[in-house]
């Protein structure tokens, strides 16, 4: 199945009340878990790469995710996620990437909506969608700390100027999600009414960025195997339930992927400390991690979409 672009994904995602995960890759392993998902539940999805990815991984990670793109049997497109500048995202158009997203979120409205219209114009001349974003999370974002009283949740009428000025394709709302696996006590509240009021105004797909379950079994299994992961809380998942009707479409997910990854290789260490085979300690992570992407895909309600 040939590569999709983000908007083919995700505008039927938000006409069909569904939402479709992004997930961040970083490696072969990590792509695999994912698209063996996806193609095991039937759900399209989005291989996401940040550009910390890209600096670790360079051209050999970039291709090998596009290639298995291309191959898979479901819809997926290949993403920029959090992309720093124009530059970067003509880079990753030019490596083959089906959408980016440019983030000048921290800067004024003005700046951010020349770059991204900037973006845009270019992108959309050669087939590659674009998400932006307005409003600011809580939480780690690559290695920038925003503090919680920080974040600004993402008004609706500025949501709808945004894009209207730009004619970006997604956009990225700041609805009381944060990234890491540190989202708040309890149950992280989810601004639903925000949600609603941007979707009335905003036609195009939504996404929730921050938006990882960080399953607490995993969380358990991680620190008896020696980790020491505390406080760690994630986004309901009757929030992203109810969310995908709202409007929201695509999903971010990082930190679950991460957990189950970490968790795994401690507890192949901690049975078998003499171990030293690469594929016996990464196996079961990827085995570890596609059963979360499975059931992320099974919450968002994109299983059985493709």
């Amino acid at each position: 199945m040939a590569l999709k672009s983000g908007l083919e994904i995700l505008q039927a995602a938000r006409d069909g009340q569904y939402g479709v995960g992004a997930f961040n890759t970083n490696d072969m392993e990590i792509t695999q878990a994912i698209l063996e998902a996806a193609e095991a539940t039937r759900s399209p999805v989005i291989l996401a790469l940040s550009e910390g990815a890209i600096k670790y991984g360079g051209r050999p990670l970039i291709d090998m995710v596009i290639h298995e793109a291309k191959i898979a049997d479901v819809p997926v497109a290949v993403h920029l996620d959090h992309g720093s500048s124009y530059e970067s995202c003509m880079n990753c158009i030019r490596w083959g990437f089906s959408s980016v997203m440019i983030d000048k979120s921290h800067e004024d409205e003005e700046t951010n909506t020349s770059e991204v219209k900037r973006v845009v114009e270019a992108a959309h001349a050669v087939g590659v969608t674009v998400e932006a974003e307005i409003g600011r999370l809580g939480g780690v974002e690559e290695h920038v700390v925003v503090a919680e009283e920080d974040a600004i949740l993402t008004k609706a009428d500025e949501a709808e100027r945004f894009m209207k000025n730009t004619d970006a394709d997604y956009l990225a709302v700041a609805i009381g999600t944060s990234h890491g696996a540190n989202k708040g006590k309890g149950r992280p509240f989810i601004h639903h009414e925000r949600i609603q009021e941007i979707a009335g105004l905003v036609s195009k797909p939504l996404v929730m960025h921050g938006a990882s379950g960080v399953p607490q079994d995993v969380v358990e299994r991680l620190n008896a195997a020696g980790g020491s992961l505390q406080n760690a809380s994630g986004i309901h998942e009757d929030d992203v339930r109810k969310a995908v009707t709202e409007g929201i479409a695509k999903i971010n997910t990082d930190t679950d992927l991460r957990l189950a990854f970490t968790a795994a290789v401690r507890e192949v260490l901690q049975k078998d400390p003499k171990q030293f085979d690469p594929r016996k300690i990464l196996g079961p992570a990827r085995d570890e991690m596609r059963r979360i992407v499975e059931e992320r895909m099974e919450v968002f309600g994109s299983a059985g979409q493709a």
